[in-house]
């Protein structure tokens, strides 16, 4: 989640631009091409070994105006399906009557059917039939086999199972369905996952509710990470930018409109500026230092400090990327600190490091006797990949290079969130679970006829959830942890906790009467928690 710049260097489709509802609709969304005969073979025969780079086809990501396409699975001889679920042979689908569902002047979002369940008559027991049929097909005895014999223990459970699944299609329950579809994703069901998947463009919408919305992109993330794996789904997915200056608006707009970024940037500065209220030369590192709005307000609270501010150095680290969205380098962010300093006259200097943070070693950050020194991680740690990704451990290598600089304060603020090393079906659940909090605060601050409020869940959220689903290994740069785990690195780097200020927590608390009461701040452990209802989505601490 990032306010002030646009994701690390993850390929992610980030090209969604803001077009009438209908024409956004009508291209977002993931088409879905059919599979190949061989994966009935192999749904059968588990182990078979799957790929699909040998078969071409295409289907829309969120960045189709750039027409990606990309290997997808799809052969000359293929099954589809017909409107009422039953499997048909590429022959039968020549001749079969038009979808109306698929039909051009039908946009997602607003089937005329929701799903291929009907009510016209056809019982529970033929509707299971024909989900076999597609799952097992057409000479399967499963169903009638079950009629004459107990049933077993596993027998039970596909029942069950199958029962569900057509009851949350039946209710057009979203989230349940991605479920599914993740779950059969995960257990290589690939005939299972492509059905739910085409049931869940029905449903699924960037300009419906939150579930709608969210489901969008988590489906484009189930359909990215089947259509190939590793760095091929960092390839397949790269497209256009927005121009800078529109990225730049739209982290804006998310900026104002939730208060993640603000709580985490000032209970931050809070820390920095109660640790170094009694130091006449202060030397800020900040590892994301993006558009270094975050310090605007410290400087400003320094130039009232009683006896004078003190004389501030601020080393500014960040990537290509964040210089794209500024639209030049690290001189822009100079400038802008130095300008704002000078005019409450706060004697400033400025340190530009531009580079990635995995990249930063001692001398790259002009460390200076007689300064008293504080870094500052604010939602950048997770990109930093730990020992199950490298053998370099860049997560601990910095925390380590830091403690050995003796800083009298290190902030750290992380969305509180558990995708680094889970494995893919947990990790969904988890993500899910995460931004459906997310896009619900974002319902009730930004209106859905917003004409912009497609372009700032694209360009700010839907790229992290499309990486943290599709992506494995090194092209995963969503890698977050909770509290707990960073607490377990800091100690083990050799720092002990720092504790927030008072001050900090009811200047919070002020910020939030301005949203909505839904928002709750909470202290527990040394650390302040900001989450939506039940769900914590940011923490923030400080060490020493």
């Amino acid at each position: 989640m990032q306010a002030s710049q646009p994701h690390r260097s993850s390929g992610m489709s980030n090209g969604l631009y803001y077009q009438p509802i209908r024409e956004v609709e009508a291209y977002c969304l993931p088409q879905f091409p059919t599979f190949d005969h061989q994966l009935h073979h192999n749904e059968r025969n588990p182990g078979t070994n799957f790929s699909g780079q040998n078969s071409y086809g295409r289907y829309c990501t969120l960045e189709s105006s750039a027409n990606v396409s990309y290997a997808i699975y799809n052969s000359p001889s293929t099954v589809s399906f017909s409107p009422n679920g039953s499997p048909m042979s590429q022959q039968d689908s020549q001749s079969y009557p038009a979808d109306q569902r698929h039909s051009p002047d039908n946009v997602y979002g607003s089937p005329i059917s929701g799903s291929c369940i009907t009510d016209e008559g056809n019982d529970f027991k033929h509707k299971l039939k024909e989900l076999e049929t597609v799952m097992l097909g057409p000479d399967s005895f499963f169903l009638d086999s079950y009629e004459f014999q107990n049933g077993t223990n596993n027998t039970s459970l596909a029942m069950d199972s199958w029962r569900q699944i057509m009851e949350a299609i039946s209710n057009r329950d979203i989230k349940q369905i991605l479920i599914f579809c993740a779950k059969a994703v995960s257990d290589s069901e690939l005939l299972m996952a492509q059905w739910l998947m085409d049931e869940l463009r029905q449903m699924v919408s960037v300009t419906g509710e939150p579930i709608q919305r969210l489901g969008a992109y988590m489906l484009e993330g189930l359909v990215a990470r089947l259509a190939s794996s590793g760095s091929n789904i960092g390839k397949a997915l790269k497209c256009k930018e927005p121009a800078s200056a529109e990225l730049l608006s739209y982290m804006h707009i998310l900026y104002e409109v939730c208060p993640y970024f603000k709580f985490g940037y000032m209970s931050a500065n809070g820390a920095i500026a109660e640790a170094m209220k009694d130091e006449n030369r202060v030397h800020i590192i900040d590892f994301q230092i993006s558009q270094g709005s975050q310090w605007f307000t410290l400087i400003q609270a320094f130039a009232a400090r009683p006896g004078g501010p003190p004389h501030i150095r601020v080393t500014g680290i960040d990537d290509s990327m964040s210089a794209y969205a500024r639209g030049g380098g690290l001189n822009i962010v100079g400038k802008r600190l130095s300008k704002f300093a000078e005019s409450f006259k706060v004697p400033f200097e400025f340190h530009a490091a531009a580079m990635s943070g995995c990249d930063v070693q001692q001398e790259n950050l002009g460390i200076r006797p007689g300064e008293a020194l504080a870094v500052n991680f604010a939602f950048v740690l997770h990109h930093m990949p730990d020992e199950s990704v490298s053998t370099q451990n860049h997560r601990d290598r910095l925390l380590r290079l830091v403690k050995s600089l003796s800083p009298k304060v290190v902030t750290l603020v992380e969305q509180e969130s558990n995708t680094n090393t889970a494995a893919f079906y947990p990790r969904f659940l988890e993500t899910l679970n995460y931004y459906t909090a997310m896009f619900e605060s974002i319902d009730v601050t930004l209106p859905r006829e917003h004409k912009e409020r497609i372009n700032v869940e694209q360009h700010c959220l839907a790229r992290e959830v499309v990486n943290i689903i599709a992506c494995e290994g090194p092209e995963r740069v969503e890698r977050h942890e909770l509290l707990g785990k960073w607490r377990l690195r800091f100690k083990m780097a050799g720092f002990t906790p720092y504790p927030l200020s008072s001050l900090v927590n009811s200047t919070i608390k002020r910020l939030l009467e301005n949203y909505c009461d839904k928002y709750r701040l909470q202290e527990r452990d040394g650390a302040l928690y900001l989450g939506w209802m039940n769900r914590d989505l940011v923490a923030s601490c400080a060490w020493k």
